[in-house]
């Protein structure tokens, strides 16, 4: 099963339905692993080392940055951009498919956009 990481501004209300849906998914949020007001860089630096797809808002600035992770040959485990017009159970519903139904390393060094 997928592990995720989710951004400092993502929504918790999807944090805490995913938690609520499937108990063994492993999600850690950046306040989790103490890294509040970390740069997007930091912030993929950590979902690299922790092998953590990250679950974001940011469509803005996060895929230049996960790009240039590529790009340089580093670990990029993956990016999953939500915008915030996604319904919540919508959002809910595709990150869980997603998490259950995917292999390991299958979001490597891609940025997808939801909904599916």
């Amino acid at each position: 099963m997928l592990r995720f990481g989710a951004d400092e501004n993502f929504t918790n209300k999807i944090v805490r339905g995913l938690r609520r849906r499937n108990k063994d998914l492993d999600i850690r949020t950046i306040q989790d692993a103490n890294l509040s007001g970390a740069t997007d860089s930091e912030v993929l630096e950590w979902t690299a080392r922790e092998n953590r797809v990250l679950l974001t808002h940011d469509v803005s600035t996060i895929t230049k940055y996960a790009y240039a992770r590529v790009e340089a040959g580093l670990p990029m485990p993956g990016v999953f951009e939500v915008p915030q017009f996604v319904p919540v159970g919508v959002a809910i519903d595709d990150l869980l498919l997603l998490a259950e139904c995917s292999l390991d390393n299958e979001w490597s060094n891609q940025i997808r956009y939801l909904p599916l």
